[in-house]
């Protein structure tokens, strides 16, 4: 159990990792120095940059090579007054600004990627890996994006990850994205691009942006096709040392940020974050204006697959032991976050947690006590509305299924923690033997998505489906299909069945004949109702087959909309 109540140990850094400088070819300023670089950063008081030129490692390696020149005059004291003031402002200004080498990468089909590294790592070692990414050697030090034929995007996730870098999807949202809008690519090549093991984060440009349809809560871990949640970061992307007044979208240093929670200014501590699953330790800079309250945000979004809150953790009543049972749940399908002394109503004041020492060291006994087999959780506190919230960070569980009081199996159904029957139990243990290498395979070229346009469009990604039904004694036993993994329970009645199982059936036995339902249809997809469960709006939609059947799909949320689904189901914009 990691047990990380040391808050005050970190402090927020300034973090600017995309920025160019005259070793891109594209670099505005034609008379910026590398020293002029160094000042604007420390002007606007950052902690961390890195330096990314396109496809090249060149204005790091002239900038090293400057003061290497300067310290060698000086050793064999042979600096000028002139050389010594600009060795002592060099010196200066990294003692208190860190510069990562680092490359802005371009990948077959033109996507940007960010391979950043630690400063002790060497130039040639950096230069290496383009050099394993297809740029050609003469190209290194041209700093162009156009470089011919490179590798493919996986590939330059994993070149840059086992050199020891950290591999970022550069303006993903955006132009030459791995996630922008009017994707090329269909769906498995885009989860594949950023979902990828060897991905540490996605740079975007919407981060301050709170709508639906914001990057970074696209990437929050409940899409049904996108269950690895990601760390969103921002940068300025900068080719000149100030905003273009002409062109404000033109940034300059510092002009979009990131803070980062980090126990030091260093590599491995920036690293180590955008490795972990604490994602309330990077937020948008904003200035003077009001922080960002995580906890708020994640009230806004309420209970979902990946979240749940909890008022209280008292033993009376079993809110522990509920707890503790979502903890379980989490770590047996996409982990997650569990907040305490915080409704998930955005509108009522938080309880907040009184003795913060007490509860986290209960919480962490119960955990270890409780959940079998070993789960490596971590507990901290956040602030909300002047009050103190413990959050308990849950991986996705490496060795399901994971079990409370050695034989109470918990899994996540959408926003509902339930026991696991038999059918998912099966599931999990087969999920856990089942290979991971297939992720790394979804490459662009194979025909996928061709294949799937010339298919039927796919069923919705959130919901439930009754694939069969039979009677025995009396007694109606049903199928069910759950829509956002496609896993099968068998023999589910009314007795046993879940909160939107329990719906799906009812409106079934209540409309055995399904050609007589009432449907708008559009081709052969079609709407039946809209229907609200608390905040969230939920879909009943069908599907006529080519056979001529009909596929009802029940509580189909917006998120689980794709393509034609979302016109359908009033969800278009």
């Amino acid at each position: 159990m990691n047990n990380n109540t040391r808050a005050s140990a970190r402090h927020w850094r300034k973090v600017d990792l995309h920025l160019h400088t005259p070793g891109s070819d594209d670099y505005h300023d034609s008379q910026a120095t590398y020293l002029d670089i160094l000042r604007q950063a420390s002007t606007r008081n950052l902690d961390i940059v890195a330096f990314t030129d396109h496809n090249t490692v060149a204005g790091y390696r002239a900038m090293r090579q400057e003061i290497n020149d300067l310290e060698l005059l000086e050793r064999l004291k042979r600096l000028k007054p002139q050389e010594k003031d600009r060795l002592r402002e060099y010196r200066k200004l990294q003692s208190s600004v860190l510069v990562l080498p680092g490359f802005e990468f371009t990948a077959t089909f033109g996507f940007h990627i960010l391979g950043i590294f630690s400063p002790e790592t060497p130039v040639r070692a950096i230069e290496h890996v383009l050099l394993n990414l297809n740029i050609p050697a003469d190209n290194l030090d041209h700093g162009s994006s156009n470089v011919g034929a490179s590798s493919d995007v996986l590939s330059a996730y994993r070149e840059i990850t086992d050199a020891g870098g950290i591999a970022i999807a550069a303006h993903a949202n955006s132009t030459h994205g791995v996630a922008m809008r009017g994707f090329r690519f269909g769906g498995q090549t885009k989860v594949a691009y950023t979902q990828d093991k060897n991905l540490h984060a996605l740079e975007v440009t919407d981060l301050d942006v709170r709508t639906r349809r914001a990057t970074a809560r696209f990437f929050n871990g409940s899409k049904p096709e996108y269950p690895r949640r990601m760390h969103c970061i921002q940068g300025s992307d900068a080719h000149r040392l100030l905003r273009d007044p002409d062109n404000p979208r033109l940034l300059g240093i510092g002009d979009r940020l990131t803070e980062m929670q980090l126990s030091e200014v260093s590599f491995p501590a920036l690293k180590s974050l955008l490795q972990s699953p604490d994602f309330a330790r990077t937020r948008p800079f904003r200035g003077t204006q009001k922080e960002l309250d995580h906890v708020q945000t994640a009230r806004e979004d309420g209970e979902t697959i990946v979240q749940s809150f909890h008022k209280t953790m008292t033993k009376r009543g079993g809110h522990l032991f509920a707890i503790i049972a979502d903890v379980c749940a989490l770590a047996n399908t996409n982990g997650g976050v569990v907040f305490i002394g915080a409704q998930s109503d955005p509108n009522t004041v938080p309880s907040g947690v009184r003795n913060i020492s007490r509860a986290i060291e209960t919480l962490k006994h119960e955990i270890s006590r409780g959940i079998t087999p070993t789960l490596d959780c971590t507990i901290d506190t956040l602030s909300t509305h002047n009050k103190k919230v413990v959050r308990i960070s849950v991986p996705r569980g490496e060795d399901p299924p994971y079990a409370v009081d050695h034989n109470k199996i918990y899994v996540r159904d959408e926003s509902e923690t339930t026991l696991a029957v038999r059918d998912e139990i099966v599931q999990l243990t087969r999920a856990r033997r089942a290979s991971s290498a297939t992720q790394n395979e979804l490459l662009p070229g194979k025909g996928d998505d061709k294949k799937q346009e010339a298919e039927a469009v796919e069923p919705p990604r959130t919901g439930v489906e009754i694939v069969a039904t039979e009677e025995r004694d009396g007694t109606r036993y049903h199928t069910m299909r759950d829509l956002r993994n496609g896993n099968q329970v068998k023999n589910v009645t009314t007795s046993s069945a879940r909160r939107l199982w329990l719906y799906a059936i009812k409106q079934r036995e209540g409309n055995l004949n399904l050609k007589q339902l009432k449907v708008n249809w559009s081709g052969d997809l079609g709407f039946i109702k809209h229907y609200r469960k608390g905040s969230i709006s939920r879909a009943d939609l069908c599907q006529r087959t080519p056979d001529g059947q009909i596929r009802v799909y029940y509580g189909v949320t917006e998120d689980g909309t794709h393509g034609p689904w979302r016109k359908i189901a009033g969800y278009a914009e």
